[in-house]
Formats: structure tokens, C-alpha cells, sequence
């Protein structure tokens, strides 16, 4: 039998398939999420994370040098802050002296070259649980916005090098980009989370920090995940506003949206591998239903191989390790 292509060539050795791979992960590739709560010496494993921690600040150096050490360059990180500082305004996510602004700082001083990048949203210090302030049952957007610049500033002064506004609220990259400009803080990025969708993937992560809504839902300001139009018409206006990275979320269930915001934008394009994508494959690989390393490997690849630049993954540190022995 004759045939002038024989594709099957190249994929005959594990050398050949690498040197003709058209996607390959790299330990820059990976934003580390981290979560942050108070205390010293602790270490609370997530219940609905396996595998995955909340550290007190001291442990937290730890762990970003620990990450720093593997060949990664960026941390996201989130404080879980106690029940008795929120309220309403989500007036602590200012505190010159709270979690986040102290956290910020000892990441920064232990390792200086680590992109800092910080979440901007108010549900962590929200006695409702929602992004933004509520009134009559209403999250408003405006008066939200007010509250994301004054803490959009406090992170600034701490010395994040990102911000990463997760709200959802119209108008707040371009505000954001304003305020930073007057106070002179002109190196400071925004990565702006312009295609989050009202998900049923990020219960974990709500459990982590104890944000889940008080009442309703998100669907008011998080995109519907029907829409695939919206999502490039937002992260332009992004992109107008200000905005040096845009993130999608979650991933793993919106591959084809990354690839279209890619195809898009001039701009580096970052995907959040959620919580709930995070869990699923660990709960199969617990159960043996699957292979945990080549599932993290493959689902980590095709969110880069959808045309992401960076991928913010719990399994940032797991895969380096299985990279670095394959």
C-alpha cells in the first residue's frame, strides 16, 4: 500500500511528538492562587479543595518561596477575612492594616521579584457575600465602584504589582486605571477578570473563603454562560478602560471562549482553571476513575493550546513537578 503522507511519523517517539509539539507548558505559564487567613504557624486544608491550603502570613512566605524556587513568577492571592469585620461597605478591604495590605507586604519583602497580583472584589468583606454593596436588595454598580478604587488604591500603597478586579462591575477597569494614574502609580498593572461567568464551578473556592451569597445569586453582574458575543464586547471595553491583562473564567468549561478573546485582543490573555474544575479532577482521580498527573498535564495544555498565555491553577505547583519529571 502506497500513501504519499504518512502523518503517524511524527508521532512515532516521545522525541519526535515533543520536537514537533505545537504547545508546550512552561513554569511561566502558571499564576499560583493563594489563600490567606489570619494567624500564625497554621495550615487549614480546604474540605472541598484536596490537596489545598489556607496559610497563615508566616506560612504563606513559605510557600511563595517554595513556588518562587519551582519557576514561578505570579501569585493571585485572597484573604479570608472574619465574620465580625464585614459589612456592608466592605470597608476593611481598605484597611491600610488589614490581611491583604500586611500580606502583600511580607510576600513583597521576602521575595521581591514575585508578581504580586491582588483580588479586587468585595465579597470577601461583605456581610452579604456579593461583589458589591446592596441596597433593597440590589448590588449596586457605582457606588461599588467608589468602594473597588479606594481598594484598588490601599493594594497600590501595600505594593501589589497587579490588580485583579473579579466584580464584574460596568465601568470599574477604566476607574480603576484613573485613580492609579492620579496617584501617580503608573507601573502598576490591571488584570482584569473581563469574561467571568455566573458559574456553578467556583463553589469550592466560596467555601475556602467563606464568600458564598447570602441570598440570590451573581447572574446580575457575572456573564450568562450562553453568551459567547458579550464576552468579547466586554473585554474590549476592558482593554479601552485600561485593562493589560484579561482573564477568563473559569477555563476548562470555556475553552471556546478563549480561543475567540484570543483571536480578539492584542493583549495577553490569562484563564482561571477553577476551584470546581480543580475538584472534579480530584475527586476522579481519588476514586480511580482517572489518571490525576495526565489529567492535570492534558486539561492544563488545552487551556493554553485555546490560545491562554497564562493560566491561573491550583495545580500550579503539582504540575511543575510532574513536568519536570516527564
Amino acid at each position: 500500500m502506497y500513501l504519499q503522507r504518512r502523518n503517524r511519523i511524527l508521532r512515532q517517539t516521545p522525541a519526535i511528538r515533543a520536537m514537533v509539539s505545537e504547545n508546550n507548558l512552561l513554569e511561566s505559564d502558571f499564576i499560583a492562587p493563594l489563600f490567606i487567613e489570619e494567624g500564625k504557624n497554621k495550615k487549614t486544608e480546604i474540605n472541598s479543595m484536596q490537596g489545598y491550603y489556607r496559610y497563615s502570613i508566616d506560612n504563606t512566605i513559605k510557600e511563595v518561596k517554595e513556588l518562587w524556587s519551582l519557576g514561578i513568577k505570579s501569585v493571585l492571592i485572597f484573604v479570608k477575612s472574619a465574620d465580625e469585620l464585614k459589612d456592608n461597605t466592605g470597608k476593611e478591604a481598605w484597611n491600610p492594616n488589614g490581611l491583604m495590605q500586611r500580606s502583600i507586604k511580607a510576600i513583597k519583602d521576602a521575595v521581591p521579584e514575585i508578581v504580586v497580583m491582588t483580588d479586587i472584589a468585595l465579597d470577601p468583606y461583605s456581610s452579604y457575600g456579593h461583589d458589591g454593596i446592596v441596597e433593597n436588595g440590589e448590588i449596586v454598580n457605582d457606588k461599588t465602584v467608589d468602594a473597588l478604587i479606594k481598594m484598588s488604591i490601599s493594594h497600590a500603597d501595600a505594593g501589589a504589582d497587579f490588580l485583579a478586579p473579579s466584580d464584574m462591575m460596568d465601568g470599574r477597569i477604566g476607574a480603576i486605571r484613573n485613580a492609579l494614574e492620579q496617584e501617580n502609580y503608573t507601573r502598576i498593572g490591571i488584570m482584569s477578570y473581563s469574561a467571568k461567568y455566573a458559574s456553578c464551578f467556583y463553589g469550592p473556592f466560596r467555601n475556602a473563603l467563606d464568600s458564598a451569597p447570602g441570598f440570590g445569586d451573581k447572574k446580575t453582574y457575572q456573564m450568562n454562560y450562553a453568551n459567547r458575543l458579550e464576552a468579547i464586547k466586554e473585554t474590549q471595553m476592558d482593554i479601552e478602560e485600561g485593562a493589560d491583562i484579561v482573564m477568563i473564567k473559569p477555563a476548562m468549561a470555556y475553552l471556546d471562549i478563549i480561543r475567540e478573546i484570543k483571536n480578539a485582543v492584542s493583549v495577553p490573555v490569562s484563564a482561571y482553571h477553577v476551584s470546581g474544575e480543580y475538584a472534579m479532577i480530584k475527586a476522579a482521580a481519588e476514586k480511580g476513575w482517572i489518571d490525576e498527573e495526565k489529567a492535570i498535564i492534558e486539561s492544563l495544555t488545552s487551556i493554553k493550546r485555546a490560545g491562554a498565555d497564562l493560566i491561573a491553577t491550583y495545580f500550579a505547583k503539582d504540575a511543575i513537578k510532574i513536568m519536570n519529571e516527564l
